[in-house]
């Protein structure tokens, strides 16, 4: 019997560790978008290029959430346009469920499957993504 971690896994213990580059330590998130057992993209939250980060600066609150940062599956997907990488018909692994706004990128960017480890606060993620035909798998 092998010791070795599953696919699914082995990606969401690379967005685990992507999570650590995190800036804003309110929520520490990492993204990793595979395809056929290939990383195409990584992302992690943190501020816009060239700004100061939440650890630096502080945080900036609006309804009781920090938005000085970009979303990790955000930026991965970014990543993946700036370096003229297709992301159609690939996976995500994420440390913690999308917010809706990163669920609608994710959706439109061609993605198909969405594998978490935590749920993450928006409930309607999980109506859309079945009609949006797209996979929401916890990892737990």
């Amino acid at each position: 019997m092998s010791d070795r971690v599953s696919w699914k896994r082995y990606f969401m213990n690379i967005a685990k560790e992507v999570a650590t580059r995190s800036t804003c330590e309110r929520k520490n998130v990492g993204a990793v978008i595979v395809r056929d057992k290939t990383i195409l993209s990584t992302g992690y939250n943190g501020s816009i290029k060239g700004l100061k980060h939440c650890d630096e600066i502080g945080h900036e609150m609006v309804d009781g959430h920090c938005i000085r940062t970009t979303h990790a599956e955000a930026n991965a997907i970014v990543q993946a346009a700036k370096n003229g990488v297709s992301i159609n018909k690939s996976e995500i692994f994420v440390t913690a469920s999308p917010c809706y706004n990163c669920f609608k990128l994710i959706a439109n960017s061609g993605i198909k499957t969405i594998y978490y480890d935590e749920f993450y606060r928006d409930e309607r993620i999980i109506k859309y993504s079945t009609e949006a035909n797209i996979k929401l798998i916890a990892m737990d």
